[in-house]
């Protein structure tokens, strides 16, 4: 308990109480208990302020009496004003923090805790198809790949892109990807968030878009919800969005992995 007349006996009780909350507010469970535990903080330091300030001014007025180890007065009475500045010092940093403190304090009134955590929304990165073509609707693509570059072929199917309906398709039929869907003699490019994957051989040009998406709204692998074709183990690497038989073909020439 303090005695509130002996500076010795309290300042050392007020060390092993600072010391027992730094153990204790290493593990918050009870966040409700916050708050209360910074209002007497916030009073904690603004007592510390003031014990500051009173010990500079100890120094300073007791200065007639200080000595250093070989009994030289002005040497001691230098020391008392260097601690009296020093202490002084120290009280208004102790006030700025004061400020902060204070704002943190009214910051953590406004926060209703609930007892249940709020679901994870934390955004990922994911691939969305935007288009798969095939057939004589690739060769117009490929064909503009050819003249002009990928970036002829990938421009053209950005057209293909309608934003939230070409990602609401995509997520309700499971065309999402960790990583764009890629396999041999498939040629790749990518334009910022867009990514092209194209194959003379098979003759088809896909195109993927980078979304952001909440993890909550990501389904598992084994999800009732997704395509049949989502399901299908990722370590075969087939495309969602190659037909079968252009998978059949690649297996029946061995160029599956």
């Amino acid at each position: 308990m303090p005695t509130f007349y002996d500076p010795g006996a309290d300042a050392g009780e007020a060390a092993e109480a600072l010391r027992g909350l730094a153990h204790a507010t290493r593990a918050c469970e009870n966040p409700k208990e916050v708050y209360g535990v910074l209002g007497d903080v916030l009073s904690g330091v603004r007592s510390l302020r003031q014990i500051l300030d009173q010990l500079a001014a100890a120094h300073f007025n007791l200065r007639s009496r200080a000595f250093d180890g070989r009994g030289d007065h002005a040497a001691g009475s230098k020391d008392a004003l260097a601690a009296a500045d020093e202490l002084h010092q120290a009280a208004t940093l102790v006030d700025q923090a004061e400020d902060r403190l204070n704002a943190a304090v009214s910051a953590a009134g406004r926060i209703a805790w609930h007892d249940v955590p709020a679901p994870d929304k934390t955004a990922v990165q994911r691939w969305v198809s935007v288009v798969f073509l095939q057939g004589e609707e690739a060769d117009e693509v490929l064909d503009m790949i050819d003249a002009g570059g990928a970036a002829a072929g990938l421009n053209h199917l950005k057209s293909w892109d309608f934003g939230d309906e070409t990602t609401s398709a995509a997520m309700e039929n499971g065309y999402v990807y960790d990583v764009p869907p890629s396999g041999p003699l498939e040629r790749e490019a990518r334009d910022g968030d867009y990514h092209l994957a194209y194959s003379h051989s098979f003759d088809h040009v896909a195109l993927y878009r980078l979304h952001h998406v909440e993890s909550i709204d990501l389904l598992p692998e084994d999800s009732p919800g997704l395509d049949a074709r989502a399901a299908t183990p990722r370590q075969q690497r087939f495309s969602w969005f190659e037909p079968v038989s252009i998978t059949a073909l690649k297996q029946q020439r061995g160029l599956g992995l």
